[in-house]
């Protein structure tokens, strides 16, 4: 059975409330190349916590929205990754989904398997593979990422831009200082 509501865990840009809105609302982020169509529901999240995730933050690929590389998160590698989580429907999870796996938003994504087994590959792509990382509050926590370990894939550098994106959300997310965010994305970048 597919819940009503679930946490999606955001790693990466969407970190940010203002940026994930676009996947939301439509629109474009600032710093973005790519204007988002949105979901078919268009409400804002219901709610919003800190999450830590267990596995690794890394970069690879090539983004093109922001160019350089994408964060990505492999929790089979040990962590902490600073992760967000935002209560939204399963419908709006999986347009999310879509416009992430750069899809039309509007097609079922059958979470069941996920819900199941931990993880589901829906494609070999980037943010093709959906991860079960917990509960809370009575609805499971996904996210999504490629399906490849970190160790497994070369490193990408990502743009200033992107990183600055990433910053903006984890001084939202948690109460870090500047001094602390510089150390995690550091520690991202150089594989540590």
């Amino acid at each position: 059975m597919i819940p009503e509501l679930v946490w999606y865990v955001a790693y990466g840009s969407n970190l940010c409330a203002a940026r994930f809105s676009c996947y939301l609302a439509g629109g474009a982020p600032p710093g973005a190349s790519r204007n988002y169509p949105g979901c078919r529901d268009r409400r804002p999240v219901r709610g919003s916590i800190p999450v830590t995730l267990p596995g690794t933050l890394y970069f690879a690929g090539e983004s093109s929205v922001w160019t350089g590389g994408m964060a990505l998160y492999d929790h089979r590698t040990p962590g902490p990754t600073c992760g967000r989580g935002y209560l939204i429907t399963a419908e709006q999870f999986a347009d999310v989904a879509a416009q992430e796996m750069h899809r039309a938003p509007g097609e079922f994504l059958d979470l069941a398997p996920v819900l199941a087994n931990g993880r589901h590959e829906f494609g070999r792509g980037r943010y093709e593979t959906v991860l079960l990382v917990g509960e809370y509050d009575g609805h499971p926590m996904v996210t999504f990422t490629a399906p490849d370990r970190a160790a497994d894939v070369a490193h990408t550098t990502p743009s200033a831009a992107y990183l600055r994106m990433l910053a903006t959300g984890i001084a939202e997310t948690l109460d870090w200082t500047d001094d602390q965010i510089d150390r995690y994305l550091t520690g991202a970048l150089s594989g540590d």
